[in-house]
């Protein structure tokens, strides 16, 4: 038997509960500035940024693309593989459309 999950409003009430708490217990929340609580002595933490390093120069490869390329299109498609041909189940009907009996046909 699985526990009832808790609903938004469930969750948003407990959260409220726990902050009104703490405020009780002679708590007090202090107003941060927006981004300040990312900053370390006033920094960004640099070594959970990507993307420090400027962009390097990329070696042109074009002419090893194009020979690749070429060598796909040099390729030839493969032939369809030639099935041998199977009997063919027919179907023979009476005058009124009802099945009589069948015939394997080539």
């Amino acid at each position: 038997m699985t526990k009832p999950t808790k609903t938004k409003a469930q969750t948003r009430k407990e959260i409220e509960s726990q902050i009104e708490s703490f405020i009780r217990q002679q708590g007090e929340i202090e107003q941060v500035e927006m981004g300040a609580s990312g900053l370390q002595d006033g920094k960004y933490n640099t070594s959970h940024m990507g993307f420090i390093e400027p962009k390097k120069d990329r070696t042109p490869l074009n002419h090893v693309v194009a020979a690749i390329q070429q060598r796909k299109s040099d390729k030839k498609p493969p032939l369809p593989l030639a099935k041998p041909k199977q009997p063919k189940k027919k179907v023979i009907y009476d005058d009124f459309g009802d099945p009589i009996r069948y015939v394997w046909e080539d």
